[in-house]
């Protein structure tokens, strides 16, 4: 074949018909070129690749690295060969040449790119636990950028043959269009370093940002936007720069403590308070929760309301059980003994001020899970019981008038 096209090329004595001839034959030795590379070599590279026991040159091979590469080959041979085709003018070589850079830079920056990409993919796949807590996506994209602002620049200047240092110095009288322009870019490139360096966020936190209607866990952090997966299963795109200006719950102290906090009230009646009498005091003693607790408090008492008749003072001013402080004094030994029950942190029984809707009696407490399913269960028991065994101290729950209060009411009425 190739002493056929030279007995061709010898033949033809038409300078147009050996530069239309030598063009031809430059574009088939390109084809050839790209046909070899991406069908022949990448294909037995492709082989090699699967059959080894490395994992970081299957992901050069995904992400469109060496593909990317295999692209340089047909441009270059069409700058190494442009000159060597007879009758083409100077001009228009020249434009061929500085296509074919330009396009062998555009590719090159494409392919370092993917590597940068292929790089944090490792980092991620490698250092599952790392690349949660220090991720580098976002550092990632920034070098990506400002390959392709280079890149840009350089292309410029091959394609009009000027120096790229002289495109850089013009830049100078743009810098406030570009500061306009890659505004976001640079808060949110400021905004990821303070997150990273400060450790705010984390990929698999749950944050919660009600500005922007975000609440779930993070499952991607960019350059420019980090994602929320809602539990509504939704997905919520805040601006990275946004979690620096403005406030975000992140609750990851909760999930690393081992302990998730209950924090809810019973409303009590508070015209069901009143003093216990003996009797009922030693009804309550069956519950061997507070068993120890009534006998101390009935010697303390005890040992108060003597003194007092020693002073000569009147029975009013005797101390007394209260069906309250015995419940409460309950509440708080239940939850001391409950199994699901973190006994390492803060366990309280409190008063708060009393309400139009009743007196709050709020439990204080962190469940030893932070799983949340486990947790509303442990909740839902523990107010269950202690809802359950609120009638044994004769004590009632404040509660709005229903319909049925209602009919009830009126029907004893007619």
């Amino acid at each position: 074949m190739i002493e056929s096209l030279q007995a061709l090329w010898d033949s033809t004595e038409s300078p147009w018909l050996r530069t239309w001839l030598g063009l031809s034959f430059l574009l088939i030795a390109a084809w050839l070129a790209d046909f070899i590379t991406r069908r022949v070599l990448l294909r037995v590279l492709n082989r090699l690749v699967r059959a080894s026991q490395a994992t970081w040159d299957d992901a050069l091979l995904d992400r469109g690295v060496i593909r990317r590469l295999a692209h340089v080959v047909p441009a270059l041979v069409i700058y190494l060969g442009i000159d060597a085709v007879p009758g083409v003018a100077d001009g228009v070589v020249r434009v061929c040449r500085n296509v074919a850079l330009a396009y062998m830079v555009l590719t090159l920056a494409l392919a370092l790119a993917n590597l940068l990409g292929t790089i944090n993919a490792l980092y991620e796949q490698r250092q599952p636990e790392k690349a949660r807590a220090r991720p580098i996506k976002g550092y990632v994209q920034v070098a990506q950028l400002v390959i392709y602002l280079l890149s840009a620049i350089i292309m410029v200047a091959v394609l009009i043959e000027r120096s790229p240092l002289l495109l850089l110095s013009g830049l100078g009288a743009l810098t406030a269009v570009l500061l306009l322009v890659f505004r976001d870019t640079l808060l949110s490139l400021v905004a990821g370093i303070q997150i990273s360096s400060h450790d705010m966020l984390r990929v698999g936190d749950w944050i919660q940002m009600p500005s922007l209607g975000a609440d779930g866990d993070v499952i991607d952090i960019a350059l420019h936007t980090v994602k929320v997966q809602n539990f509504d299963k939704t997905i919520t795109s805040i601006p990275t720069y946004r979690l620096i200006s403005e406030s975000f719950r992140n609750w990851r102290g909760m999930s690393e403590s081992g302990g998730r906090r209950i924090k809810r009230s019973l409303l009590i009646d508070q015209h069901s308070v009143r003093f216990l009498r003996e009797d009922e005091i030693g009804r309550l003693g069956r519950f061997a929760l507070i068993r120890d607790y009534l006998e101390h408090k009935r010697g303390e008492i005890k040992r108060w309301n003597e003194q007092l008749r020693e002073d000569g003072l009147e029975a009013v001013n005797t101390r007394r059980l209260t069906n309250l402080g015995s419940f409460r004094a309950y509440c708080e030994a239940y939850i001391r003994h409950h199994p699901r029950i973190h006994q390492g942190m803060t366990i309280l029984v409190r008063q708060l001020a009393p309400t139009p809707t009743g007196l709050p009696l709020e439990l204080y407490c962190f469940t030893n899970t932070t799983a949340w399913a486990d947790y509303e269960a442990i909740q839902a028991d523990l107010f269950d019981h202690l809802l359950s065994i609120l009638p044994e101290f004769d004590l009632q729950l404040f509660q709005e008038p229903g319909s049925a209060d209602l009919r009830r009411v009126f029907g004893k009425a007619k």
